[in-house]
């Protein structure tokens, strides 16, 4: 769980380093339940989008106690080095955090 949420965070932070010059958020959306759940989405005037959802869930430990937790999924675009717009699909849940996009390195296939 903790090391879902520093993954999470991890990603938000790589997307808030990208070098800006004077971008401005022109559209901002958050809303959370009260249970944790949530909706998140902003845009940004050199072209960073990102959307945002968390639902509350429930797994089991090792020791088969159940235990709530929010689970992330969501996808951001951005403009890369050489001008494309890219987009990555991320999730962060009871299986762990996966992400998919044209940058993130693929797993070979086991022979």
């Amino acid at each position: 769980m903790k090391s879902m949420i520093i993954v999470a965070l991890a990603l938000v932070a790589v997307a808030a380093a990208i070098p800006v010059d004077e971008t401005e958020i022109v559209n901002q959306f958050f809303d959370q339940k009260p249970d944790g759940s949530y909706v998140s989405e902003f845009e940004t005037t050199n072209g960073i989008q990102r959307k945002e959802e968390g639902v509350l869930k429930e797994a089991l430990d090792e020791e088969n106690i159940p235990h709530k937790f929010v689970a992330v999924s969501g996808v951001i675009s951005y403009v890369n080095p050489d001008g494309e717009v890219e987009t990555i699909r991320y999730v962060a849940d009871e299986n762990g955090y996966r992400a998919d996009g044209p940058s993130i390195p693929k797993v070979p296939a086991s022979s």
